[in-house]
């Protein structure tokens, strides 16, 4: 069997139409891969799954307004889950108070199996941290403030 012109568009609709980054499906001895151009913010690569124990990070506290918190937010760019760290056993990609250039990594997203590197798009220093580790993230929902 092979993958037909009409099945590959579906699958790329797919991806459009549920905010998703990248599909990848095996049949027998077939694999088929399909990406969506996405902008710098993210790179998809696989890493370790980190389970649920990883360590919590920092949370906002909820009382904290959005408009007192000063510096550019890092959004999420699809719905999945968040992880601070690759791993349950590493440190986080970063902190309230660590420093991050553009291009760092800062946490990664897992929609669908695939763990996605999230990019900071700016240089500067993480002053709010919005959601905890394991947290399910929405599409545009604000992950952190880089200042």
């Amino acid at each position: 069997m092979k993958f037909e012109t009409d099945y590959i568009e579906k699958l790329a609709k797919i991806i459009s139409d549920n905010g998703l980054t990248e599909i990848s499906l095996e049949d027998g001895d077939q694999a088929i891969t399909i990406r969506k151009d996405l902008p710098e913010i993210i790179a998809a690569a696989p890493v370790a799954a980190p389970a649920a124990s990883a360590p919590a990070v920092q949370a906002a506290a909820p009382a904290q307004k959005e408009a007192e918190v000063k510096g550019k937010a890092i959004t999420s760019p699809m719905v999945g889950t968040f992880y601070a760290a690759s791993s349950p056993e590493a440190a986080p990609f970063v902190e309230v108070g660590s420093t991050v250039a553009a291009g760092d990594v800062v946490c990664i997203i897992e929609a669908m199996k695939l763990m996605n590197e999230i990019k900071s798009e700016q240089s500067g220093k993480v002053v709010q941290i919005c959601v905890k580790n394991g947290d399910p993230v929405e599409y545009g929902q604000v992950l952190m403030y880089v200042e």
